[in-house]
């Protein structure tokens, strides 16, 4: 099954069950515009509804940017009612991302400055290419990061750092990204899309609802005082006892063989 033609971005299954999206806007470095940011939700969506996709890999064009940042040049000129437009679909789109139950995997390859280091942040994990360069740059162009940069990337890396980052507007390199956990694994660029799909694969052997539920109790839990997210937790593991999955798990454990997950 084919997926649907984009103006921005490039959608497709690379292997079975998973799916890569493309940031396509070469010459703006893959800055992001108004229509850029509603094609990957309507991306999103249309992966959302197919349960064949396992895992997604969001990368950008090109090797030099996987996202530049919000494309300055369009919104120079914006109202407050506009720029508050645009933040919107911003955080729709990321929204997305944290909504779909399927995993999502940061390919980042290059430049990820402003919107770019916000839709990473969004994704369930980041690969970074050791070329790539971090950053956000906003408060050196007189606004804030708004696509959910003050509070994914303090959630990621602290308050101290991410303050830090958006004050003195500094990139900082894939090591440093590394190092303040900002990446979860950096490879030499001819590696990354290598090391995503490896990655894609281990998360596939596994069982596909308990992927999909574990990661919605990390997120609905992560900003709850700790009791209320150990309950949230505690019903999910209760109901995963009502599936088929892991009844077939825990026999394919008990009785030594490969188990073959349905997802339901």
């Amino acid at each position: 099954m084919s997926f649907s033609e984009y103006e921005n971005v490039i959608l497709k299954e690379t292997e079975d069950g998973v799916a890569v999206l493309t940031i396509n806007r070469p010459k703006a470095l893959n800055a992001l515009n108004l229509s850029a940011l509603q094609d990957i939700g309507d991306a999103l969506r249309e992966v959302k509804a197919r349960n064949d996709i396992r895992v997604v890999i969001i990368t950008g064009s090109g090797a030099k940017a996987f996202i530049a940042g919000a494309d300055i040049k369009e919104m120079q000129h914006d109202s407050v009612t506009e720029a508050l437009k645009l933040s919107k679909l911003a955080h729709k789109s990321f929204g997305e991302i944290e909504h779909l139950p399927q995993f999502v995997i940061a390919a980042v390859n290059g430049y990820a400055l402003g919107g770019g280091c916000e839709l990473a942040s969004a994704c369930d994990m980041r690969i970074g290419s050791m070329s790539a360069k971090v950053g956000q740059p906003e408060t050196g162009l007189g606004i804030i990061p708004g696509f959910g940069g003050t509070q994914r990337l303090t959630r990621l890396v602290g308050r101290g750092k991410a303050k830090e980052m958006i004050a003195t507007c500094d990139m900082i390199d894939a090591e440093e990204a590394y190092r303040i956990g900002l990446f979860d694994e950096i490879v030499d660029p001819d590696k990354l899309m290598d090391k995503a799909i490896e990655i894609a694969h281990k998360i596939m052997k596994n069982a596909p609802l308990s992927v999909a539920r574990a990661k919605y109790s990390v997120d609905r839990g992560a900003d709850l005082p700790l009791d209320i997210a150990i309950d949230i937790e505690s019903q999910i593991w209760a109901e995963m006892f009502g599936t088929k999955d892991q009844s077939e798990g825990m026999a394919g454990f008990v009785e030594k063989r490969d188990k073959h997950f349905i997802g339901k």
